[in-house]
């Protein structure tokens, strides 16, 4: 498996958000919250197992992120994970009040996804 980065693990930590995109359909990606633990880039969905987008990522098992101008090939696994204690602590530092939709619902641990770098980006 490859890793992230430093450049791109900073990047990721400091921003707000990214946009995903499973699989190459061509669509346009949705705009998530994301946190960094322990190098590893989690995404979930509160909607859970059901949302469109997380079933659009276990269907392909890959797909795109954009931040900003920084885009990425890259895996995405919904299956398996074992996420860090400090997975649902790294949503409430960075999102607050509002990560409770996150970190709460059963739904939404279960839809837990880990991104990762589907090769070394380029230098």
């Amino acid at each position: 498996m490859t890793t992230w980065t430093p450049e791109d693990r900073t990047l990721l930590s400091e921003t707000y958000s990214l946009v995903l995109a499973a699989g190459d359909t061509g669509h346009p990606g949705v705009e998530i919250g994301m946190v960094v633990v322990d190098g590893a880039l989690y995404v979930r969905a509160y909607r859970g197992v059901d949302s469109r987008w997380y079933r659009a990522a276990r269907e392909h098992g890959y797909g795109t992120i954009r931040v900003g101008a920084v885009r990425r090939d890259v895996l995405l696994t919904t299956g398996g994970i074992e996420p860090s204690e400090g997975l649902d602590a790294a949503f409430r530092a960075k999102y607050g009040p509002v990560a409770e939709a996150l970190v709460a619902s059963p739904e939404a641990r279960a839809a837990t996804i880990r991104i990762d770098p589907a090769s070394v980006p380029a230098s």
